[in-house]
């Protein structure tokens, strides 16, 4: 702006000042005899010419500083927007504030839905090496109620928000409606400290916090599947830090209740927590990184179940861990904008890597004499995925997961019953999207699987659509 005054001050002097050259050409001209008048008009056109060429430099002395300045606004908006929270603190609590109190409480829809092909059975899907728990799988055939949401949310006051969503979604051929998240949040605490509780997704990993609609593909990475049952959440308190660094920093931990899938049992205390780090900045204007680091432990775990098998139709046999657990996380995020400027073009690289080990006794309810072995377990697992937008309405991805598992145990057979023998092979799988966006509020995707999860590979066919209604806030990064 203020290179801007001083351009269109300059311009205006600099016109004056012909004005009043041209006056004096015209008085020197009336005058003087005829015989100067030419050497007079001369001199005056060399010193016009010359003040001219002064102008022209002091002029693109002002339009480089001008853009200089431009460029600086630029850089600065692009640094705010990208450094934004990972472990859900709110962006810009004002912004935040005033588009949430014009609509008090807001309130968004997200309307999901699909068709899905499979050359096996959905039903008899497996993972060897891990026990699957909550709704892990492929989901049903055909055309189907994908993960609909339903969020109402608003600032409470100066000093806390609130959240709670609703998930609505087909499960066995039933339409469930079940509590995803209600939490409340400070604002504005000072310090860089946030603190939030509540029912939320954990910080553990990058992808984990993301509700499903935000995801680059239809489906979980395997070792979300393996580990988590797709996501993990639970009942909580998280606390965070943000460090008033150049390179953006966050630090934080988090203790839950510890009674929902990867733990398990009644807890009166803390049955899970974990801790976890973020470090990111920007590499020049167009170019942007995300590392994180992540700790997830249960101590108490107490009846943790997945899903069983039945034999000639007599009870169902289900898996039953009892004991402690601990995973290890590392992810890291690279995103790439020409100009800063992602709307139209733009490039994500996306890595995480988890390690679990666990200790106890795995029991096979309902099995008759009840059956029980000493486990020890080792499962680790990873994926990467690559998205570029080519144009301002069309995405492609692509994605590999890779699992791997060297559980023992003191009885082998009941290991294999359990679904925690890895049965000689490693879990693998190959995917490809390509969506259309009409808008920031509309998405088509069509997405093939080539999974080869376990023995028989799976040729996978989605057609998704997720909509957008209402009041939506701004993604994490």
């Amino acid at each position: 702006m203020r290179a801007a005054f001083y351009y269109f001050l300059f311009t205006g002097l600099y016109s004056m000042r012909i004005k009043l050259l041209v006056a004096s050409i015209a008085i020197a001209i009336s005058n003087t005899n005829p015989v100067f008048a030419a050497d007079d008009i001369k001199l005056l056109q060399q010193q016009l010419e010359k003040l001219k060429q002064n102008y022209d430099q002091r002029i693109q002395a002002l339009e480089a500083r001008l853009k200089k300045a431009e460029t600086h606004a630029e850089q600065a908006s692009t640094q705010a927007s990208q450094l934004t929270h990972k472990a859900g603190q709110v962006e810009t609590p004002s912004a935040t504030s005033n588009a949430q109190n014009s609509l008090n409480p807001a309130i968004s829809l997200i309307l999901d839905g699909r068709y899905a092909s499979f050359k096996q059975q959905p039903d008899k899907y497996e993972l060897p090496g891990f026990a699957l728990g909550n709704e892990a799988g492929v989901g049903e055939e055909g055309i189907s109620l994908g993960h609909t949401e339903l969020t109402v949310s608003a600032n409470i006051d100066d000093k806390f928000y609130g959240e709670t969503t609703l998930a609505i979604h087909e499960h066995e051929g039933s339409t469930e409606l079940e509590l995803e998240e209600a939490f409340v949040q400070t604002l504005g605490l000072g310090n860089g400290l946030g603190v939030k509780a509540g029912r939320f997704f954990s910080a553990v990993g990058y992808l984990n916090e993301q509700h499903e609609h935000i995801w680059d593909f239809a489906d979980a990475p395997l070792i979300y599947r393996g580990l988590f049952g797709n996501q993990l959440r639970d009942d909580g308190l998280q606390i965070s830090y943000i460090a008033p660094t150049d390179t953006f920093l966050q630090l934080g931990a988090e203790a839950f209740r510890g009674s929902r899938f990867p733990a398990g049992g009644e807890h009166g205390g803390v049955g899970a927590w974990t801790a976890f780090a973020h470090l990111g900045g920007d590499i020049g204007v167009e170019h942007s990184w995300l590392l994180g680091l992540s700790h997830w432990q249960a101590n108490d775990i107490d009846g943790r179940t997945s899903g069983g098998h039945s034999h000639d139709g007599e009870a169902v046999e289900i898996p039953s861990f009892t004991g402690k657990s601990k995973i290890n996380a590392l992810d890291l995020v690279y995103k790439w904008s020409p100009n800063g400027n992602s709307k139209n073009q733009n490039f994500k690289l996306q890595f995480e890597y988890f390690d679990r080990r666990e200790d106890g006794v795995v029991t096979l309810l309902n099995s008759d004499p009840l059956e029980t072995t000493h486990y020890d377990g080792h499962q680790k697992g990873w994926y990467a995925q690559a998205v570029y937008q080519f144009m301002p309405q069309w995405r492609t991805g692509l994605r590999y997961d890779q699992l791997g598992s060297s559980n023992s145990a003191s009885d082998d057979e009941l290991l294999g019953e359990a679904g925690l023998d890895n049965e000689g092979h490693t879990p693998r799988r190959y995917s490809v999207m390509l969506e259309w966006l009409p808008s920031e509020f509309s998405r088509i995707r069509l997405q093939f699987n080539q999974d080869k999860s376990y023995e028989n590979t799976d040729k996978q066919l989605f057609l998704q659509y997720t909509h957008s209604l209402g009041s939506h806030g701004a993604h994490t990064f």
